[in-house]
Protein backbone atom coordinates (compact mmCIF):
# COMPACT_ATOMS: atom_id res chain seq x y z
CA UNK A 1 0.00 0.00 0.00
CA UNK A 2 1.34 3.40 -0.97
CA UNK A 3 1.98 5.55 2.08
CA UNK A 4 0.33 8.93 2.56
CA UNK A 5 2.98 11.66 2.43
CA UNK A 6 2.45 14.14 5.26
CA UNK A 7 3.68 17.70 5.74
CA UNK A 8 3.58 19.01 9.32
CA UNK A 9 3.44 22.79 9.75
CA UNK A 10 3.67 24.19 13.28
CA UNK A 11 5.93 26.70 15.00
CA UNK A 12 5.95 24.63 18.21
CA UNK A 13 8.59 21.85 18.16
CA UNK A 14 6.71 19.85 20.80
CA UNK A 15 3.57 19.88 18.65
CA UNK A 16 5.59 18.60 15.67
CA UNK A 17 7.12 15.85 17.82
CA UNK A 18 3.71 14.71 19.03
CA UNK A 19 2.39 14.46 15.47
CA UNK A 20 5.50 12.57 14.37
CA UNK A 21 4.97 10.14 17.22
CA UNK A 22 1.31 9.59 16.29
CA UNK A 23 2.21 9.10 12.61
CA UNK A 24 4.92 6.56 13.47
CA UNK A 25 2.20 4.26 14.88
CA UNK A 26 0.33 4.09 11.56
CA UNK A 27 1.79 2.12 8.68
CA UNK A 28 -0.09 4.03 5.98
CA UNK A 29 1.36 7.44 6.94
CA UNK A 30 4.85 8.88 6.62
CA UNK A 31 6.35 12.28 7.41
CA UNK A 32 7.77 13.84 4.25
CA UNK A 33 8.73 17.16 5.83
CA UNK A 34 8.16 19.47 8.79
CA UNK A 35 8.07 23.29 8.74
CA UNK A 36 7.80 26.03 11.37
CA UNK A 37 5.78 28.44 9.20
CA UNK A 38 3.71 28.90 6.05
CA UNK A 39 6.46 30.31 3.76
CA UNK A 40 8.66 27.27 4.43
CA UNK A 41 5.66 25.02 3.81
CA UNK A 42 5.11 26.71 0.45
CA UNK A 43 8.70 25.87 -0.51
CA UNK A 44 8.13 22.21 0.34
CA UNK A 45 4.87 22.07 -1.61
CA UNK A 46 6.60 23.51 -4.65
CA UNK A 47 9.38 20.90 -4.50
CA UNK A 48 7.55 17.66 -3.67
CA UNK A 49 4.15 16.02 -3.71
CA UNK A 50 2.27 16.08 -0.42
CA UNK A 51 -0.91 14.09 0.19
CA UNK A 52 -1.92 15.34 3.62
CA UNK A 53 -1.15 18.62 5.37
CA UNK A 54 -1.26 18.98 9.16
CA UNK A 55 -1.52 22.73 9.66
CA UNK A 56 -1.42 24.92 12.77
CA UNK A 57 -3.42 28.17 12.70
CA UNK A 58 -1.61 30.59 15.00
CA UNK A 59 1.85 30.99 13.45
CA UNK A 60 4.20 33.94 12.89
CA UNK A 61 3.61 36.16 9.85
CA UNK A 62 0.90 34.10 8.14
CA UNK A 63 -1.90 32.19 9.84
CA UNK A 64 -2.85 28.71 8.71
CA UNK A 65 -6.25 29.99 7.55
CA UNK A 66 -4.72 32.76 5.41
CA UNK A 67 -2.24 30.24 4.01
CA UNK A 68 -5.02 27.89 2.88
CA UNK A 69 -6.90 30.76 1.22
CA UNK A 70 -4.04 31.26 -1.23
CA UNK A 71 -4.55 27.88 -2.90
CA UNK A 72 -6.69 27.14 -5.91
CA UNK A 73 -6.48 23.42 -5.03
CA UNK A 74 -5.13 22.99 -1.52
CA UNK A 75 -3.79 19.63 -0.32
CA UNK A 76 -6.07 17.60 1.94
CA UNK A 77 -5.68 19.39 5.26
CA UNK A 78 -6.16 18.59 8.93
CA UNK A 79 -6.07 21.69 11.14
CA UNK A 80 -4.19 21.40 14.45
CA UNK A 81 -4.74 24.23 16.92
CA UNK A 82 -5.37 25.19 20.52
CA UNK A 83 -8.15 27.57 19.50
CA UNK A 84 -11.67 26.22 19.08
CA UNK A 85 -13.03 29.53 17.74
CA UNK A 86 -11.38 29.06 14.32
CA UNK A 87 -13.29 25.86 13.56
CA UNK A 88 -15.90 27.50 11.33
CA UNK A 89 -13.22 29.23 9.24
CA UNK A 90 -11.48 25.90 8.77
CA UNK A 91 -14.54 24.02 7.62
CA UNK A 92 -15.41 26.84 5.21
CA UNK A 93 -12.15 25.91 3.48
CA UNK A 94 -13.21 22.27 3.14
CA UNK A 95 -10.68 20.80 5.56
CA UNK A 96 -10.68 17.10 6.44
CA UNK A 97 -10.80 17.59 10.21
CA UNK A 98 -10.10 20.03 13.02
CA UNK A 99 -7.94 18.77 15.91
CA UNK A 100 -7.71 20.63 19.20
CA UNK A 101 -4.42 20.52 21.10
CA UNK A 102 -3.33 18.56 23.04
CA UNK A 103 -4.08 15.96 20.38
CA UNK A 104 -4.69 12.45 21.70
CA UNK A 105 -3.80 9.47 19.54
CA UNK A 106 -7.42 8.31 19.54
CA UNK A 107 -8.63 11.63 18.12
CA UNK A 108 -5.71 11.74 15.68
CA UNK A 109 -6.58 8.26 14.41
CA UNK A 110 -10.21 9.25 13.83
CA UNK A 111 -9.01 12.23 11.74
CA UNK A 112 -6.84 9.98 9.58
CA UNK A 113 -9.77 7.61 9.10
CA UNK A 114 -11.82 10.55 7.88
CA UNK A 115 -9.02 11.41 5.47
CA UNK A 116 -9.04 7.86 4.08
CA UNK A 117 -12.80 8.06 3.58
CA UNK A 118 -12.39 11.24 1.53
CA UNK A 119 -10.07 9.32 -0.80
CA UNK A 120 -12.68 6.64 -1.29
CA UNK A 121 -15.31 9.27 -2.04
CA UNK A 122 -13.17 11.13 -4.56
CA UNK A 123 -12.78 8.03 -6.70
CA UNK A 124 -16.50 8.27 -7.46
CA UNK A 125 -16.31 11.87 -8.65
CA UNK A 126 -15.04 12.81 -12.12
CA UNK A 127 -11.92 15.02 -12.05
CA UNK A 128 -12.15 18.79 -12.38
CA UNK A 129 -15.78 18.98 -11.29
CA UNK A 130 -15.25 22.17 -9.27
CA UNK A 131 -16.57 25.16 -11.24
CA UNK A 132 -13.87 27.43 -12.63
CA UNK A 133 -16.17 30.42 -12.72
CA UNK A 134 -18.45 32.63 -10.67
CA UNK A 135 -21.72 34.38 -11.46
CA UNK A 136 -21.80 38.07 -10.44
CA UNK A 137 -25.01 40.12 -10.40
CA UNK A 138 -24.38 43.26 -12.43
CA UNK A 139 -27.46 45.39 -13.04
CA UNK A 140 -30.28 43.03 -13.99
CA UNK A 141 -27.96 40.27 -15.21
CA UNK A 142 -26.01 37.44 -13.64
CA UNK A 143 -22.68 37.65 -15.46
CA UNK A 144 -20.53 34.53 -15.74
CA UNK A 145 -16.84 35.26 -15.14
CA UNK A 146 -14.10 32.66 -15.44
CA UNK A 147 -11.61 32.75 -12.55
CA UNK A 148 -8.69 32.61 -14.98
CA UNK A 149 -9.96 35.76 -16.74
CA UNK A 150 -10.03 37.92 -13.59
CA UNK A 151 -6.97 40.15 -13.36
CA UNK A 152 -7.85 41.97 -10.15
CA UNK A 153 -10.80 43.29 -8.19
CA UNK A 154 -11.14 46.85 -6.97
CA UNK A 155 -13.47 48.17 -4.27
CA UNK A 156 -15.21 51.48 -4.95
CA UNK A 157 -17.42 52.49 -2.01
CA UNK A 158 -20.34 50.01 -1.96
CA UNK A 159 -19.37 48.47 -5.31
CA UNK A 160 -16.63 46.30 -6.75
CA UNK A 161 -15.07 46.57 -10.18
CA UNK A 162 -13.83 43.28 -11.63
CA UNK A 163 -11.07 43.87 -14.14
CA UNK A 164 -10.95 40.92 -16.54
CA UNK A 165 -8.98 40.23 -19.71
CA UNK A 166 -11.78 41.51 -21.94
CA UNK A 167 -14.01 43.81 -19.88
CA UNK A 168 -14.83 45.45 -16.58
CA UNK A 169 -17.83 44.32 -14.55
CA UNK A 170 -19.29 46.56 -11.86
CA UNK A 171 -21.44 45.01 -9.14
CA UNK A 172 -22.94 46.08 -5.82
CA UNK A 173 -20.80 43.94 -3.55
CA UNK A 174 -18.62 44.26 -0.46
CA UNK A 175 -15.02 43.36 -1.18
CA UNK A 176 -15.00 41.19 1.95
CA UNK A 177 -17.89 39.14 0.53
CA UNK A 178 -16.21 38.52 -2.82
CA UNK A 179 -12.99 37.69 -0.96
CA UNK A 180 -14.88 34.96 0.91
CA UNK A 181 -16.40 33.56 -2.28
CA UNK A 182 -12.99 33.42 -3.94
CA UNK A 183 -11.14 31.88 -0.98
CA UNK A 184 -9.06 28.91 -2.03
CA UNK A 185 -9.37 29.85 -5.72
CA UNK A 186 -5.95 31.47 -6.20
CA UNK A 187 -6.80 35.04 -5.17
CA UNK A 188 -5.09 37.22 -2.58
CA UNK A 189 -6.21 40.36 -0.75
CA UNK A 190 -3.35 42.85 -1.01
CA UNK A 191 -5.03 46.03 0.20
CA UNK A 192 -8.32 47.00 1.82
CA UNK A 193 -9.52 47.94 -1.69
CA UNK A 194 -7.84 45.29 -3.89
CA UNK A 195 -7.79 41.55 -4.53
CA UNK A 196 -5.45 40.09 -7.15
CA UNK A 197 -5.38 36.86 -9.14
CA UNK A 198 -2.08 35.21 -8.22
CA UNK A 199 -1.85 33.48 -11.59
CA UNK A 200 -1.91 36.79 -13.47
CA UNK A 201 0.82 38.64 -11.58
CA UNK A 202 3.59 39.82 -13.92
CA UNK A 203 5.90 41.38 -11.31
CA UNK A 204 5.92 42.89 -7.83
CA UNK A 205 8.00 44.98 -5.49
CA UNK A 206 7.71 46.11 -1.87
CA UNK A 207 4.84 48.49 -2.63
CA UNK A 208 3.03 47.34 -5.77
CA UNK A 209 1.95 44.35 -7.83
CA UNK A 210 1.98 44.60 -11.60
CA UNK A 211 -0.80 42.92 -13.57
CA UNK A 212 -0.84 43.91 -17.24
CA UNK A 213 -0.47 47.69 -17.28
CA UNK A 214 -2.02 48.12 -13.83
CA UNK A 215 -0.09 48.69 -10.61
CA UNK A 216 -1.97 47.34 -7.58
CA UNK A 217 -0.91 48.79 -4.21
CA UNK A 218 0.12 46.59 -1.30
CA UNK A 219 -1.43 47.97 1.89
CA UNK A 220 0.76 48.42 4.96
CA UNK A 221 -1.37 46.08 7.07
CA UNK A 222 -1.17 43.39 4.35
CA UNK A 223 2.48 43.83 3.41
CA UNK A 224 4.23 41.21 5.55
CA UNK A 225 1.79 38.44 4.57
CA UNK A 226 1.65 39.37 0.89
CA UNK A 227 5.40 39.72 0.38
CA UNK A 228 6.21 36.49 2.21
CA UNK A 229 3.69 34.54 0.16
CA UNK A 230 4.71 36.07 -3.16
CA UNK A 231 8.37 35.52 -2.34
CA UNK A 232 7.75 31.78 -2.15
CA UNK A 233 5.74 31.33 -5.37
Amino acid sequence: MKKTRCLLVDDEPLAISLLENHISKLDFLEVSATCPNAPKAMEVLRQQEIDLLFLDIQMPDISGIDFLKTFRNAPKTIITTAYREFALDGYDLDIVDYLLKPITFDRFFKATERYMRTLQNTTLVPPNTEPGFIFIKSGYNQVKIEFADILYIESVKDYIRLHTREKEVIAKYKISDIETELSGKGFLRTHRSFIVNLNNIAAFNANDIMIGTAEIPIGESYKSVVLKLLGNF
